[in-house]
């Protein structure tokens, strides 16, 4: 497939599609000319693909990708296979060990089996995955991988599985955060916001452990953009993040309070976050393939901000 032909005739095929970020990818590929599969077991209940059905070039199936029957049929027709299905964080890999080992790698190692060598793959990970960094010097796709965390390990598993395979691009996320029809309100921007427009406060743990940033849409972004450039780009991992977002947990925090003012915070003195990375990363590799992200951090808590004036409970997480 050349770069000119691909968006009139690629098939993608898109596991977990109606989760956090396939929600805004399916719809954005769609726009783009592709057709789209998504598979899903929508364990959430969520109905964030709702405006995709009344587009011909969609399809939908309610199932598990850890079923081989399913999956092979799916693949049949696939040109670009996007895994997003997966147990995502530490607390829901932890409640769930068994599901995040079958889910974020057994499954991901069925599709590296039974696809052909033609198919490509764009596969997202984590940058959790190098664990603790040296402190003042960036991870970069160079670095070594110690994660501490059961989906830090399953992800970089799956990631080796992979790239071993061929034909195929990883993509390191950093933290993501911004508003999408599967909001999640548990990850550390959008649970930070949320707190600093609903309670005006949050209690920080180790508030100096820091780690990169990414709005959704730069996510999806890089996604059409490794598809876009997927000859000189593929068999590699890449980073993806906000150069000028390597903050800590406060310095996030300050940010927030820079659009809110009234948001107070504070730091534990006793207490622990259970998620321990601490890190800072280069993203220099995905940007010297000519790939810019659009989304500052505070253009994003400014989004947030509009859309908690909209979901207003809870129930918007994994956890």
């Amino acid at each position: 497939m050349s770069k000119t032909n691909t968006k009139a005739t690629a098939h993608v095929l898109v596991t977990g599609g109606a989760g956090y970020i396939g929600a805004v990818l399916c719809r954005q590929l769609l726009d783009r000319g592709y057709r789209v599969t998504v598979l899903d077991n929508f364990m959430y209940r969520q109905n964030s693909l709702l405006d995709c059905c009344p587009e011909v070039s969609f399809q939908v199936v309610r199932g598990d990708c850890r079923d081989e029957g399913v999956v092979v049929d799916l693949l049949r027709d696939a040109d670009i296979v996007i895994p997003l299905a997966a147990l995502v964080g530490a607390p829901l890999c932890n409640r769930d060990r068994v599901g995040a080992y079958t889910i974020n790698f057994e499954a991901v190692q069925l599709l590296t089996k039974l696809s052909s060598k033609n198919q490509r793959i764009i596969f997202p990970v984590t940058n959790s995955g190098y664990g603790i960094g040296q402190p003042g010097i960036p991870c970069t796709e160079d670095s070594p991988l110690r994660p501490i965390s059961l989906y830090g390990e399953t992800k970089v598993k799956a990631e080796r599985v992979v790239l071993d395979r061929g034909n195929a691009i990883t993509l390191r996320l950093a933290t993501v955060f911004g508003a999408s029809p599967r909001m999640r309100m548990d990850l550390l921007v959008n649970d930070f916001v949320w707190r600093a427009v609903h309670d005006r406060a949050v209690t920080v743990f180790e508030g100096q452990y820091k780690r990169n940033y990414i709005h959704i849409r730069d996510v999806v972004k890089a996604f059409l953009h490794a598809i876009d450039h997927f000859e000189t780009m593929k068999n590699r991992p890449y980073n993806v993040g906000l150069e000028d977002a390597n903050l800590s947990k406060v310095e996030l925090c300050r940010e927030i309070q820079r659009i809110l003012p009234q948001f107070v915070f504070c730091e534990a003195p006793i207490g622990e976050d259970p998620d321990k990375r601490d890190y800072i990363v280069s993203n220099e590799r995905i940007l010297s393939t000519g790939f810019r992200p659009d989304w500052s951090l505070e253009r994003g808590v400014r989004e947030l901000i509009k859309c908690y004036t909209i979901v207003n409970g809870t129930g918007y997480g994994n956890v």
